[in-house]
């Protein structure tokens, strides 16, 4: 990924015309988490005000969400319940979201998944800012859709 504007940076593009809202510090991704995904929201996936729709970005975060529960339990999950949401910042068309996960929890039946999105902003000037922070749990499923044992090893 691009390097991110540093704070002197920033500072001094301040006098220059650009938005300060689209100047970030540096950012550190998350060290103990995979890259599990990376979209480009588009057009279709905005709302009335222009932004991209929230509900967009949950389902993503849903579908990036399941990549390491799957890999654990060895099988097929559900979402059973999204524990925590929250959006830092407005995502637009054209930011190149990557998300992040990492597990959290393991249970019987179940596994909590912690989910980070970072937006790569401005490729003429890139840099990254975090818009997303989410734990979802989920259960793995068995053929016939019933909850089954994740495996210990």
């Amino acid at each position: 990924m691009p390097q991110n504007t540093t704070a002197s940076e920033a500072d001094s593009n301040r006098g220059s015309g650009e938005d300060p809202s689209q100047v970030s510090t540096p950012i550190e991704l998350p060290p103990d988490s995979n890259l599990v995904m990376r979209v480009m929201p588009m057009p279709a996936d905005t709302n009335m005000s222009g932004g991209v729709f929230g509900g967009w970005i949950m389902a993503q975060v849903d579908i990036a969400g399941s990549v390491l529960p799957a890999r654990v339990s060895r099988g097929r999950v559900t979402t059973v319940a999204v524990n925590r949401f929250i959006f830092k910042q407005p995502v637009s068309v054209g930011d190149l979201l990557s998300f992040y996960a990492r597990v959290e929890r393991i249970g019987t039946t179940s596994i909590t998944v912690h989910v980070e999105v970072y937006a790569e902003r401005n490729p003429a000037m890139p840099h990254i800012v975090k818009v997303t922070d989410a734990s979802l749990t989920y259960v793995a499923i068995d053929r016939f859709g019933k909850p089954r044992p994740v495996p210990k090893d």
